[in-house]
Protein backbone atom coordinates (compact mmCIF):
# COMPACT_ATOMS: atom_id res chain seq x y z
CA UNK A 1 0.00 0.00 0.00
CA UNK A 2 1.66 3.52 -0.74
CA UNK A 3 1.82 6.25 1.33
CA UNK A 4 -1.05 8.24 -0.27
CA UNK A 5 -3.56 4.79 0.07
CA UNK A 6 -2.42 5.32 3.82
CA UNK A 7 -3.15 8.39 4.34
CA UNK A 8 -6.58 8.18 2.56
CA UNK A 9 -7.70 5.21 4.34
CA UNK A 10 -9.98 6.40 7.08
CA UNK A 11 -8.65 5.76 10.73
CA UNK A 12 -10.29 3.28 13.00
CA UNK A 13 -11.08 4.08 16.64
CA UNK A 14 -8.06 2.72 18.63
CA UNK A 15 -8.82 0.77 21.75
CA UNK A 16 -8.18 4.09 23.84
CA UNK A 17 -11.57 5.60 22.26
CA UNK A 18 -13.45 2.40 22.94
CA UNK A 19 -12.13 2.36 26.64
CA UNK A 20 -13.04 5.97 27.00
CA UNK A 21 -16.80 5.45 25.38
CA UNK A 22 -16.99 2.38 27.78
CA UNK A 23 -16.31 5.08 31.05
CA UNK A 24 -19.04 7.68 29.61
CA UNK A 25 -21.38 5.32 28.91
CA UNK A 26 -20.88 3.91 32.55
CA UNK A 27 -21.04 7.72 34.00
CA UNK A 28 -24.06 8.45 32.00
CA UNK A 29 -25.55 5.16 33.39
CA UNK A 30 -24.64 6.23 37.28
CA UNK A 31 -25.73 9.59 36.60
CA UNK A 32 -29.38 8.35 35.36
CA UNK A 33 -29.58 5.79 38.10
CA UNK A 34 -28.49 8.60 40.75
CA UNK A 35 -30.52 11.47 39.69
CA UNK A 36 -33.52 9.79 38.92
CA UNK A 37 -34.85 9.93 42.16
CA UNK A 38 -34.32 13.49 42.50
CA UNK A 39 -35.91 14.06 38.88
CA UNK A 40 -39.28 12.08 40.47
CA UNK A 41 -39.47 13.88 43.57
CA UNK A 42 -39.66 17.15 41.53
CA UNK A 43 -42.32 16.03 38.82
CA UNK A 44 -44.29 14.45 41.54
CA UNK A 45 -43.75 17.86 43.77
CA UNK A 46 -45.51 19.83 40.85
CA UNK A 47 -48.41 17.45 39.62
CA UNK A 48 -51.66 17.86 40.58
CA UNK A 49 -51.81 15.57 44.17
CA UNK A 50 -54.25 12.87 41.94
CA UNK A 51 -51.65 12.28 39.73
CA UNK A 52 -49.07 11.23 42.50
CA UNK A 53 -51.36 8.38 42.66
CA UNK A 54 -51.97 7.46 39.53
CA UNK A 55 -51.34 3.80 39.24
CA UNK A 56 -50.20 4.89 35.78
CA UNK A 57 -47.21 7.37 36.20
CA UNK A 58 -46.14 9.71 33.69
CA UNK A 59 -42.58 10.32 33.35
CA UNK A 60 -43.49 13.84 32.10
CA UNK A 61 -46.10 15.46 33.66
CA UNK A 62 -49.04 17.31 31.84
CA UNK A 63 -49.79 19.83 34.14
CA UNK A 64 -47.98 21.87 36.75
CA UNK A 65 -48.72 23.37 39.62
CA UNK A 66 -47.96 24.76 43.00
CA UNK A 67 -50.68 23.46 45.14
CA UNK A 68 -48.97 20.93 46.67
CA UNK A 69 -46.31 23.45 48.41
CA UNK A 70 -49.38 25.56 50.06
CA UNK A 71 -50.83 22.11 51.36
CA UNK A 72 -47.53 21.51 52.53
CA UNK A 73 -47.00 24.56 54.52
CA UNK A 74 -50.88 24.06 55.89
CA UNK A 75 -50.25 20.63 57.06
CA UNK A 76 -47.72 21.67 59.58
CA UNK A 77 -45.46 24.14 60.67
CA UNK A 78 -42.58 24.86 58.21
CA UNK A 79 -39.93 27.14 58.99
CA UNK A 80 -39.84 25.98 63.16
CA UNK A 81 -38.33 22.85 61.95
CA UNK A 82 -36.21 23.89 59.24
CA UNK A 83 -34.66 26.41 61.69
CA UNK A 84 -34.76 23.81 64.40
CA UNK A 85 -32.57 22.02 61.24
CA UNK A 86 -30.01 24.48 60.89
CA UNK A 87 -29.24 25.32 63.99
CA UNK A 88 -28.78 21.94 64.73
CA UNK A 89 -26.22 21.01 61.73
CA UNK A 90 -24.63 24.38 62.13
CA UNK A 91 -23.69 23.95 65.55
CA UNK A 92 -22.40 20.12 64.55
CA UNK A 93 -20.52 21.78 61.67
CA UNK A 94 -18.66 24.20 63.54
CA UNK A 95 -18.09 22.62 66.64
CA UNK A 96 -16.98 19.09 64.73
CA UNK A 97 -14.74 20.93 62.33
CA UNK A 98 -12.90 23.01 65.10
CA UNK A 99 -12.48 20.02 67.54
CA UNK A 100 -11.86 17.64 64.56
CA UNK A 101 -9.01 19.66 63.14
CA UNK A 102 -6.86 19.44 66.57
CA UNK A 103 -7.62 16.40 66.81
CA UNK A 104 -6.45 15.44 63.47
CA UNK A 105 -3.84 17.63 64.04
CA UNK A 106 -2.43 15.93 67.29
CA UNK A 107 -2.45 12.37 65.65
CA UNK A 108 -1.00 13.48 62.61
CA UNK A 109 1.64 15.51 63.76
CA UNK A 110 2.55 14.55 67.63
CA UNK A 111 3.66 11.09 68.72
CA UNK A 112 2.07 10.37 72.25
CA UNK A 113 1.60 6.84 73.83
CA UNK A 114 -1.38 5.42 72.91
CA UNK A 115 -1.44 7.47 69.31
CA UNK A 116 -2.23 3.80 67.61
CA UNK A 117 -5.06 3.29 70.22
CA UNK A 118 -6.87 6.27 69.36
CA UNK A 119 -7.06 5.93 65.44
CA UNK A 120 -8.36 2.22 65.96
CA UNK A 121 -10.87 3.28 68.50
CA UNK A 122 -11.73 6.17 65.98
CA UNK A 123 -12.44 3.13 62.99
CA UNK A 124 -14.26 1.64 65.79
CA UNK A 125 -16.90 4.14 66.82
CA UNK A 126 -17.59 4.01 62.92
CA UNK A 127 -18.32 0.65 62.38
CA UNK A 128 -20.84 0.25 65.21
CA UNK A 129 -24.28 0.68 64.08
CA UNK A 130 -26.23 4.14 64.77
CA UNK A 131 -29.78 1.98 65.94
CA UNK A 132 -27.52 0.19 68.41
CA UNK A 133 -27.24 3.22 70.39
CA UNK A 134 -30.16 4.75 70.51
CA UNK A 135 -31.23 3.36 74.00
CA UNK A 136 -28.08 4.18 75.76
CA UNK A 137 -27.88 7.60 74.46
CA UNK A 138 -31.95 8.21 75.53
CA UNK A 139 -30.90 7.32 78.65
CA UNK A 140 -28.00 9.27 79.55
CA UNK A 141 -29.27 12.33 77.60
CA UNK A 142 -32.41 11.75 80.15
CA UNK A 143 -30.14 11.70 83.13
CA UNK A 144 -28.29 14.61 81.96
CA UNK A 145 -31.54 16.24 81.17
CA UNK A 146 -30.73 17.07 77.67
CA UNK A 147 -33.55 14.98 76.42
CA UNK A 148 -35.83 17.04 74.11
CA UNK A 149 -33.05 20.06 73.51
CA UNK A 150 -31.67 20.73 70.68
CA UNK A 151 -28.24 20.50 72.81
CA UNK A 152 -28.20 17.16 73.59
CA UNK A 153 -29.26 16.42 69.50
CA UNK A 154 -26.32 17.90 69.28
CA UNK A 155 -24.18 16.27 71.59
CA UNK A 156 -25.61 13.55 69.74
CA UNK A 157 -24.67 14.51 66.13
CA UNK A 158 -21.65 14.76 67.23
CA UNK A 159 -20.69 11.38 68.76
CA UNK A 160 -20.87 9.90 65.02
CA UNK A 161 -20.07 12.67 62.63
CA UNK A 162 -17.10 13.40 64.75
CA UNK A 163 -14.95 10.13 64.30
CA UNK A 164 -15.14 10.40 60.45
CA UNK A 165 -13.86 14.33 60.38
CA UNK A 166 -11.33 13.56 62.63
CA UNK A 167 -10.40 10.62 60.26
CA UNK A 168 -11.03 12.39 57.08
CA UNK A 169 -9.04 15.36 58.28
CA UNK A 170 -5.88 13.23 59.48
CA UNK A 171 -5.72 11.83 55.59
CA UNK A 172 -5.98 15.63 54.53
CA UNK A 173 -2.85 16.63 56.99
CA UNK A 174 -0.48 14.08 56.51
CA UNK A 175 -0.60 14.61 52.70
CA UNK A 176 0.82 17.82 53.70
CA UNK A 177 4.39 17.71 54.05
CA UNK A 178 6.03 18.57 56.97
CA UNK A 179 9.00 20.41 55.53
CA UNK A 180 6.50 23.51 54.44
CA UNK A 181 6.26 23.79 58.69
CA UNK A 182 9.82 23.10 59.21
CA UNK A 183 10.73 25.58 56.92
CA UNK A 184 8.34 28.40 58.07
CA UNK A 185 9.41 27.98 61.78
CA UNK A 186 13.27 28.05 60.11
CA UNK A 187 11.98 31.94 58.98
CA UNK A 188 11.00 32.63 62.49
CA UNK A 189 7.05 31.51 62.85
CA UNK A 190 6.20 29.49 65.97
CA UNK A 191 4.58 26.42 65.55
CA UNK A 192 1.34 27.64 65.91
CA UNK A 193 2.02 30.53 63.40
CA UNK A 194 3.45 27.60 60.68
CA UNK A 195 0.18 26.01 61.20
CA UNK A 196 -1.91 29.06 60.86
CA UNK A 197 -0.02 30.73 57.52
CA UNK A 198 1.09 27.40 55.77
CA UNK A 199 -1.06 23.98 56.73
CA UNK A 200 -4.12 26.32 57.29
CA UNK A 201 -4.51 27.28 53.91
CA UNK A 202 -3.67 24.12 52.32
CA UNK A 203 -6.20 22.40 54.57
CA UNK A 204 -9.30 24.71 53.44
CA UNK A 205 -10.33 22.74 51.14
CA UNK A 206 -10.19 19.40 53.06
CA UNK A 207 -12.09 21.32 56.13
CA UNK A 208 -15.18 22.63 53.51
CA UNK A 209 -15.82 18.75 51.90
CA UNK A 210 -15.24 17.55 55.81
CA UNK A 211 -18.05 20.41 56.95
CA UNK A 212 -20.12 19.57 53.80
CA UNK A 213 -20.87 15.61 54.43
CA UNK A 214 -21.01 16.38 58.34
CA UNK A 215 -23.88 18.78 57.54
CA UNK A 216 -25.67 16.53 55.41
CA UNK A 217 -25.82 14.30 57.51
CA UNK A 218 -26.68 16.17 60.74
CA UNK A 219 -29.75 17.45 58.26
CA UNK A 220 -30.71 14.53 56.99
CA UNK A 221 -30.98 12.56 60.09
CA UNK A 222 -34.11 10.91 61.39
CA UNK A 223 -34.24 8.12 64.07
CA UNK A 224 -32.62 10.06 66.59
CA UNK A 225 -34.70 13.40 66.54
CA UNK A 226 -37.65 11.33 65.98
CA UNK A 227 -36.55 9.48 69.33
CA UNK A 228 -35.13 12.55 71.45
CA UNK A 229 -37.38 15.36 70.42
CA UNK A 230 -40.88 15.91 70.91
CA UNK A 231 -43.25 17.07 68.46
CA UNK A 232 -42.82 20.83 69.50
CA UNK A 233 -38.99 20.42 68.66
CA UNK A 234 -39.39 18.28 65.69
CA UNK A 235 -36.66 18.48 62.83
CA UNK A 236 -37.47 18.88 59.15
CA UNK A 237 -37.12 15.16 59.03
CA UNK A 238 -39.30 14.39 60.98
CA UNK A 239 -41.67 16.79 59.46
CA UNK A 240 -42.02 15.27 57.00
CA UNK A 241 -44.20 12.54 58.75
CA UNK A 242 -47.12 14.70 58.92
CA UNK A 243 -47.83 13.94 56.02
CA UNK A 244 -48.77 9.83 56.72
CA UNK A 245 -51.85 9.68 58.67
CA UNK A 246 -54.57 7.11 59.03
CA UNK A 247 -56.29 8.10 56.00
CA UNK A 248 -53.22 7.69 54.53
CA UNK A 249 -50.20 9.39 52.44
CA UNK A 250 -50.26 12.59 51.13
CA UNK A 251 -47.38 11.93 48.35
CA UNK A 252 -47.40 15.14 46.11
CA UNK A 253 -47.51 17.72 49.55
CA UNK A 254 -44.80 15.08 50.59
CA UNK A 255 -42.29 15.81 47.71
CA UNK A 256 -43.27 18.83 47.51
CA UNK A 257 -42.01 19.56 51.51
CA UNK A 258 -39.06 17.48 50.80
CA UNK A 259 -37.99 20.00 47.55
CA UNK A 260 -38.35 22.34 50.16
CA UNK A 261 -36.10 21.00 52.56
CA UNK A 262 -33.29 19.87 49.87
CA UNK A 263 -32.93 23.48 48.87
CA UNK A 264 -30.41 24.68 51.85
CA UNK A 265 -28.25 21.43 50.60
CA UNK A 266 -28.51 22.93 46.68
CA UNK A 267 -27.53 26.34 47.83
CA UNK A 268 -24.69 24.84 50.14
CA UNK A 269 -23.10 22.64 47.63
CA UNK A 270 -23.51 26.27 44.83
CA UNK A 271 -21.37 28.25 47.45
CA UNK A 272 -18.68 25.98 47.76
CA UNK A 273 -18.42 23.63 45.00
CA UNK A 274 -15.25 24.72 43.81
CA UNK A 275 -13.28 24.04 47.46
CA UNK A 276 -15.64 20.98 47.80
CA UNK A 277 -13.73 19.54 43.94
CA UNK A 278 -10.91 20.48 45.09
CA UNK A 279 -10.96 18.97 48.60
CA UNK A 280 -12.08 15.79 47.41
CA UNK A 281 -8.74 15.18 45.24
CA UNK A 282 -6.92 16.56 47.64
CA UNK A 283 -5.96 13.45 48.63
CA UNK A 284 -5.22 12.03 45.47
CA UNK A 285 -1.68 13.09 44.93
CA UNK A 286 1.14 13.51 47.91
CA UNK A 287 2.92 16.58 47.83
Amino acid sequence: MSAVARIAAPSRPGRHGRGRLRWNLLGLLVFVTAGFPVYWMLNTAFKPAKDAIDPDPHFFPGTFTIENFSRAFDIADFWGPVGRSLVVSLAVVLIGIVVGMLAALAISRFAFRGRKIVIVGILAVQMVPLVAMIIPVFLLLNDLGQYDRLTGLIITYLTFILPFTVWTLRGFIVNIPRELEEAAMVDGCTRTGAFVRVVFPLLAPGMVATSVYGFIQAWNEYLYALMLMSQQNQTATVWLGNFTTKHGTEYAPMMAGATMMAVPIVILFLLVQRKMAAGLTAGAVKG
